[in-house]
């Protein structure tokens, strides 16, 4: 089942339209652009996605496939799949999980959706385009029928304090919002909820190589 919502953001006190939909092999151009635009140096260039990856998204589940138009031009993605998850057991990487990015792992009969990776292009970020696209991303988790959704969020604020804070302190701080953290805080402001830190989830310098497991449950299971 495709997925498609119309309605207008707000530029200012100017209404703007905007869809949410899955996106086709005709948006691989400019969602590979976005992603240069998202995430640039230190970010790893081998993380952005490739149109293989892409293809992967399309055709092993397109349901978790979803972009975001302001005014006809795209403006942002999010990209998840199904993976069978154990609280019990939560330690594992971003490359493990999501099959760096490729979702060959895709397991229809999982019980959670994954987030492999959200962008928005920063000319666009005040419009709330991120906040919008992750709800749309609810709205299948309900629709699959599955446990939860989740995602591994990079905490990139942290390098500036980790010689003074364990990274358990700093999520602390963060959702007490005594520190705001560009990820984490808009994970949390979106209703997810940090249930676990993982170490050496990502190559990232900015997150001291950790993530954190932010998690949405289906209020209807």
């Amino acid at each position: 089942m495709l997925y498609r919502s119309e309605f207008y953001v707000f530029d200012q006190e100017q209404t703007v339209p905007a869809v949410i939909r899955n996106y086709t092999k005709n948006d691989f151009d400019e969602l590979i652009q976005i992603q240069k635009e998202c995430f640039p140096p230190p970010f790893p260039s081998e993380l952005w996605w490739d149109k293989e990856q892409l293809r992967n998204h399309v055709d092993l589940f397109q349901a978790g496939a979803l972009c975001i138009e302001v005014d006809g031009e795209l403006a942002g993605s999010l990209t998840g799949l199904c993976v069978d998850f154990d609280p019990n057991h939560a330690d594992h990487t971003w490359e493990e999980i999501t099959d760096n990015g490729y979702i060959r792992n895709h397991n229809r009969d999982g019980n959670t959706l994954y987030i492999v990776d959200i962008s928005v292009r920063p000319k666009y970020r005040k419009l709330g385009l991120g906040k919008l696209i992750m709800q749309s991303m609810y709205h299948v988790v309900i629709q699959q029928g599955l446990d939860r959704l989740l995602g591994g969020g990079r905490m990139p604020g942290y390098h500036k304090v980790s010689d003074q804070l364990t990274p358990e302190e700093y999520i602390h701080q963060v959702t007490k919002g005594q520190i705001k953290d560009p990820v984490i805080s808009f994970l949390l402001r979106c209703g997810r909820m940090p249930i676990h830190i993982v170490k050496d989830y990502l190559d990232d310098e900015e997150s001291c190589n950790y993530g954190v497991l932010m998690e949405w449950k289906n209020p209807f299971k």
